[in-house]
């Protein structure tokens, strides 16, 4: 039997020292696309940060993961639960993929796992997902994976001079379990 993690294309799996110089490269990625400006890091800063990702202790049902190709092992994303409220029953979750290998299906397939195991073997009620207005790509994503739009934030955030709309989509567990089966491969 192959690990729950383990899907057709991609691996979840633990933050390894040697993830920085792809960490590294994800953050270039998104300040281009718009998604994030924060101050640069240096190459140290992202060999420190992934050598205590890697070492941390399980933080409950909040946690980050490498998304890691099965046929080549390389790092090609992660994927985050960032909150988590167990008595509610509901946590939001991000995604993110390398510029170099978006439109694989390697976004799909960590959503779904993540989402498998959140809501069987966790018991959440509820998924979220924020995601600013002008990343259509992810909207269509979490679209075809069966969130649906629950509302807009409008100019929540300030980035790159301006302020951006942030879309709020979601999922129930019983929405999830009839469009995504346990076997069904992304």
């Amino acid at each position: 039997m192959t690990s729950f993690w383990t899907g057709n294309r991609i691996r979840l799996r633990g933050i390894e020292p040697d993830d920085w110089t792809a960490f590294m490269r994800f953050a270039v990625d998104e300040e281009r696309m718009g998604d994030v400006l924060r101050p640069p890091r240096s190459a140290e800063g992202f060999r420190v940060w992934a050598k205590e990702q890697s070492a941390a202790p399980s933080d409950g049902d909040c946690f980050q993961l490498a998304i890691e190709v099965v046929d080549t092992g390389e790092t090609v994303g992660a994927v985050a639960s960032h909150q988590a409220d167990p008595r509610a029953g509901w946590f939001e979750y991000g995604v993110t993929i390398g510029a170099d290998h978006r439109r694989k299906g390697y976004a799909a397939e960590a959503v779904v796992t993540l989402l498998r195991f959140m809501f069987a073997e966790r018991r959440y009620h509820k998924c979220e997902a924020r995601i600013f207005a002008h990343n259509e790509a992810s909207l269509a994503l979490h679209r075809r994976l069966g969130f649906v739009e629950e509302g807009r934030l409008r100019d929540r955030v300030f980035l790159a001079d301006r302020h951006h709309d942030l879309v709020v989509m979601g999922m129930l567990a019983d929405e999830f379990a009839s469009l995504h089966s346990k076997s069904e491969p992304v």
